[in-house]
């Protein structure tokens, strides 16, 4: 009596797992043949769930094989001229490749004998590779949507299915596969989609990926950078720009954020070297004689050379009037300065030597501030030091002037 129902039992085990099992076929046969992709997916949600039908590969594979029908039948009516569901179709594209992973990793788990099938991947292969670009047209698809998550979710699939097993599968060890066009332009557009999310690791992975590629190249390093400056990483943030500037030794974009760094963090014979390599590649470039006259005025108290270098930066641009404010300033603080140390002499002569040596220096700073004045009347040092020089030169008329807009009159 014990056997049978010993064997009895047997039958009932036998008959679930049959049963979850045929559940498996059914579901593929709903989407292929019946085109009901919702009853299919209900139906293989229930093998998934199952113990007898959830660690196996088939059943994953299956589950990728409903999603490629509904893209297939979605896509082929797109083929014929008529108008596809594109939000299903590119869903379903999306979803293929995770259950074909997933049947994948469980096709490689060895059987009671130690061997491996590669029945599943052999077909999930050529499936895959079929369906590659269109991951690219549903990237496009959502970015036109403003689904920019989703956008990048797609770019980044075709980059993962790429470089994924499944498509290394019966590729000869050591075997160079050729890099195409749509694996270059779903990593850049992948990089360019996740600049516009809030997940910042996710944008930086993408643009470090992106940037290893010989395409776009020198944007997608300023990006990176651009992402490491907004996140406040000032160290990647310079080993980026670094990196880039080897690349692209001529592209202004690094060279000025290094000098901007190296400026801001008190290193300013480094910021020199940069400024003068920049200088090199960019003999015309205003901006950068007037950043090096800045450095040698502040940092190395150097005026013959800040004086040298505002004015090659006056022959490039001469209405610019920071720069025109800077040269004066140069002549001007050096006067003061003159000024001061006169004002510890207590001979006379001495004195009045010195004081006209100190006024020499103001006469010199003056055309340049007027200048500075007439081109920005807004800015409120050169008013400051204006009024000081004509205080000092005696010249009373423009000193009320200048003292009476400096205290709120028209100008």
């Amino acid at each position: 009596m014990k056997k049978v129902v010993f064997i009895l039992g047997l039958c009932l085990v036998a008959s679930v797992s049959f049963g979850q099992k045929k559940a498996v076929s059914e579901a593929l046969k709903l989407a292929t043949v019946q085109k009901n992709y919702a009853e299919a997916r209900a139906k293989i949600k229930g093998a998934f769930e199952n113990p007898e039908t959830k660690d196996d590969a088939k059943t994953w594979y299956t589950a990728g094989q409903i999603e490629n029908a509904q893209f297939d039948g979605e896509n082929t009516k797109q083929m014929l001229g008529q108008k596809p569901d594109e939000a299903a179709m590119y869903n379903a594209l999306y979803n293929i490749y995770p259950y074909f992973q997933k049947a994948y990793e469980l096709e490689q788990i060895p059987d009671k004998k130690g061997k491996v099938s590669t029945k599943l991947t052999k077909d999930m292969k050529p499936i895959l590779k079929a369906n590659l670009p269109y991951y690219i047209n549903g990237g496009a698809y959502f970015f036109d949507q403003k689904d920019y998550k989703k956008s990048f979710e797609f770019f980044d699939q075709y980059v993962k299915i790429s470089d994924g097993d499944i498509m290394k599968f019966g590729v000869k060890a050591g075997e160079v596969q050729p890099v195409d066009s749509n694996y270059l332009y779903a990593n850049y557009y992948a990089a360019i989609a996740s600049s516009t999310l809030e997940d910042h690791s996710l944008a930086i992975e993408a643009m470090k990926r992106a940037s290893k590629l010989d395409f776009k190249q020198n944007e997608m390093f300023q990006y990176l950078s651009e992402e490491y400056k907004n996140q406040g990483d000032t160290a990647n943030f310079e080993n980026t720009l670094s990196e880039g500037l080897a690349i692209f030794p001529k592209e202004p974009y690094y060279l000025l954020n290094l000098i901007g760094i190296y400026i801001n963090s008190e290193r300013h014979d480094k910021a020199l070297n940069y400024i003068s390599t920049a200088i090199q590649n960019d003999p015309n470039n205003a901006q950068l004689y007037d950043v090096a006259g800045r450095i040698y005025e502040t940092s190395f108290k150097d005026y013959a050379k800040a004086e040298e270098y505002f004015k090659k930066s006056l022959e490039l641009d001469p209405e610019n009037a920071e720069v025109l404010s800077n040269l004066g300033r140069v002549y001007y603080n050096q006067g003061v300065a003159q000024l001061n140390e006169a004002n510890e002499i207590s001979d006379v002569n001495k004195y009045n030597e010195e004081k006209e040596k100190a006024k020499d220096l103001l006469k010199k700073s003056l055309p340049y501030f007027e200048k500075a004045f007439k081109n920005n009347p807004d800015a409120s040092d050169n008013k400051i030091a204006l009024r000081n020089i004509y205080y000092h030169l005696d010249m009373g008329d423009k000193y009320d002037e200048m003292d009476k807009i400096i205290n709120g009159g028209s100008n």
